[in-house]
């Protein structure tokens, strides 16, 4: 009698509550299913809380990410806005565009009288000074940067005058001045910091 029990007592615990004892019941697979991503309530709008795409990607940032950008997205970071260089030298002052060669440092580099500064070509000064010293001008940034020591901005004008007078490449588009004063900082730098 206890085995007959036992077994009428492993079909109940066998048996869902409230069907008859002995009758087995068939019982449907398992099926897992995972959780639907979180998702928050904000002004009555659903949000999920994946990482969103830089600002400016318009469409693309609709578009399915591998792991390693949804990685590049989550760590980015917007540039520092305390370093930026000023707006390009004004055209309305003419003289502002006179460019000259000066001596400096045993070399001849073009030059512009600004504010009463004279402002070298940074890109020829470079390369006559500074380039068998650093790997490149991105590093001059660098350090100028560190240094805070903003270089001035080319306007069209002078950067199509410094092309002329072969101080920057012919296709180059873009320039910077730099004061004889903040250039002598920069080549301190340049040849004490190792």
């Amino acid at each position: 009698m206890e085995q007959n029990n036992m077994e009428t007592g492993s079909d109940r615990s066998a048996s869902p509550k409230g069907s008859p004892v002995g009758v087995k019941q068939e019982s449907s697979p398992r099926v897992h299913h995972s959780p639907p991503p979180p998702v928050s309530q904000a002004g009555g709008m659903m949000r999920s809380h994946l990482p969103l795409p830089p600002p400016g990607l318009g469409i693309l940032g609709m578009m399915p990410h591998s792991p390693l950008d949804l990685m590049a997205v989550a760590h980015h970071h917007p540039p520092p806005r305390s370093y930026s260089s000023p707006p390009p030298i004004s055209t309305s002052d003419p003289t502002a565009n006179e460019c000259k060669l000066v001596d400096y440092r045993g070399q001849k580099v073009a030059a512009f009288i600004i504010a009463g500064d004279t402002m070298l070509c940074l890109p020829q000064a470079f390369e006559l000074f500074l380039k068998h010293l650093v790997g490149g001008l991105h590093t001059v940034y660098t350090k100028l940067k560190r240094l805070d020591i903003v270089p001035l901005v080319c306007n069209v004008e002078q950067v199509r005058i410094l092309r002329g007078l072969g101080a920057i490449q012919p296709g180059v588009n873009r320039c910077k001045l730099l004061s004889c004063k903040d250039f002598d900082i920069l080549y301190r730098d340049c040849t004490t910091a190792r």
